[in-house]
């Protein structure tokens, strides 16, 4: 394999006429690239949700009031996707191993911080400061992976790998915070995130090459300041909805302000010289259609993990951890999914598995409108909701690989930061949107069995639409 030290690519030979995608063979550095590359994301996914069980004692410690403690989460969402595409374009322009590496570090120290938090503001400092590490790492991480390994069987096995990977980082989180947060308290959940870290960074420096666009036109400064102004506004105002509902007026007005912010955004693009976001790429039909079918994954997904988590401990009066080891199943299924789906993909192209994995996903939460209060529907639960996410992951990497396919490797930077967008702006407005029926429903279970419902018909409709958007797609996907 050669690295070009620009513009980096890889050459490999191509996989035989008819092998399967799954059997490609990588070289050993590209195993060690494609391990710190995953590492890195698998790290963030991992801080989506280690923290969630930990909560309760976090804020007995700190002294966090109860409505106080939906900033640990928060005070991470809104660096981590209001970031993502100016940090994305920034990676194109300036250098995506650098920005990663320090994506890297300031994830690392920021971990410590959190780990070492004296009171709440020393913690949402820390948080903050994580996401914003994360913002660096994801679009950077992924621009990375899609450069190095070339379009064709090699790029879809890394992406697979790393789809795999993102899904199963956010239920081992689950599992994981439990089980230490019991053992050795809360914070041993941000002091596993550190340990990644220190592990990941001394490897990478040496093994990941400089990648950026060679003309290094000027970044968009009135688009960078809009997008990211306005992804902020949104997701401040989804994320305190989750927890206050939508009538706050700070809620009212945030969402009010986001969506003036991204079209003001939307008219600056069309005239600059030099747009963060190309308009014409957002017209093509993979990246349109594609990211629409990980909007509805990813939020559709999140909400159904969120309902049932309510679900089995306040319904069927499960434990924190009996209701982690049932999320733990799931996480062994989408590991097994995230190894056939190369291959499925490699026979029946991304788009036909896009629109597959969301209809079997779809169809599956479905099911689960059977639940009742007897505790035999854990097991029904447990099923459907572990084979719904191998339909998940599926359409995560196939919706990824129909996203970046034929995208230059200039504008790969923004393509997966487009990618990266979509994935957290869909873990963070599907909880809020129908998880809020669920939380304000004075019967629990008739609450959730409505957001199952709109959950499933949501999904449903999303195939259909991507289906037909990306009928006349290109051939690849």
């Amino acid at each position: 394999m050669a690295f070009d030290t620009t513009t980096q690519t890889t050459t490999q030979d191509p996989a035989p006429a008819g092998e399967p995608l799954g059997t490609l063979r990588l070289s050993p550095r590209d195993k060690l690239v494609l391990f710190v590359l995953c590492a890195a994301q698998f790290m963030v996914a991992l801080d989506f949700s280690v923290l969630n069980v930990a909560l309760p004692e976090l804020g007995t410690d700190l002294g966090m009031s109860r409505s106080a403690l939906q900033w640990a989460v928060t005070a991470f969402a809104l660096p981590s996707g209001g970031f993502l595409l100016l940090f994305g374009r920034v990676g194109d322009l300036y250098g995506r191993r650098k920005l990663f590496l320090t994506g890297l570090a300031l994830f690392g120290a920021a971990s410590l911080l959190a780990t070492l938090a004296w009171d709440p503001a020393s913690f949402l400092t820390g948080r903050a400061l994580q996401g914003l590490g994360a913002a660096a790492i994801v679009p950077t991480g992924m621009s990375l992976l899609t450069t190095t390994f070339p379009e064709g069987p090699a790029r879809d096995r890394a992406l697979g790998i790393s789809g795999t990977l993102l899904s199963l980082g956010f239920t081992v989180g689950m599992v994981a915070g439990g089980v230490l947060t019991d053992a050795f308290g809360w914070r041993s959940t941000m002091a596993l995130l550190t340990v990644f870290a220190l592990i990941v960074l001394p490897l990478a420096p040496g093994l990941l090459p400089e990648s950026r666009t060679p003309d290094r036109p000027r970044l968009d400064v009135p688009g960078a300041v809009t997008v990211t102004a306005g992804l902020l506004s949104l997701i401040y105002a989804l994320s305190t909805a989750a927890d206050r509902g939508f009538g706050r007026t700070d809620v009212v007005a945030g969402l009010i302000a986001g969506l003036l912010l991204l079209i003001l955004f939307t008219a600056v693009e069309s005239r600059s010289a030099s747009p963060l976001v190309s308009l014409p790429m957002l017209r093509r039909r993979t990246v349109a259609w594609g990211n629409l079918g990980g909007l509805v994954t990813f939020s559709m997904m999140s909400t159904v993990i969120f309902v049932l988590t309510l679900y089995f401990q306040e319904t069927l009066r499960l434990s924190a951890f009996e209701t982690g080891l049932v999320f733990g199943f799931q996480g062994v299924l989408s590991a097994v999914a995230g190894t056939l789906a190369p291959r499925v993909i490699g026979r029946f192209g991304a788009r036909r598995t896009l629109v597959g994995s969301l209809t079997g996903q779809g169809a599956l939460v479905a099911t689960l409108l059977s639940l009742n209060a007897h505790t035999w529907s854990v097991w029904l639960a447990a099923a459907a909701v572990s084979l719904a996410s191998m339909c998940h992951l599926g359409a995560i990497i196939s919706y990824g690989l129909t996203v970046t396919s034929g995208v230059p490797d200039g504008e790969q930077g923004l393509a997966t930061g487009l990618v990266t967008a979509t994935q957290q702006v869909g873990i963070t407005v599907g909880i809020p949107l129908l998880g809020v029926l669920a939380t304000t429903s004075r019967d629990l279970l008739s609450g959730v069995h409505t957001v199952l419902a709109l959950d499933a018909a949501i999904v449903l409709t999303a195939a259909v639409l991507v289906g037909l958007g990306l009928r006349r797609g290109q051939s690849r996907v």
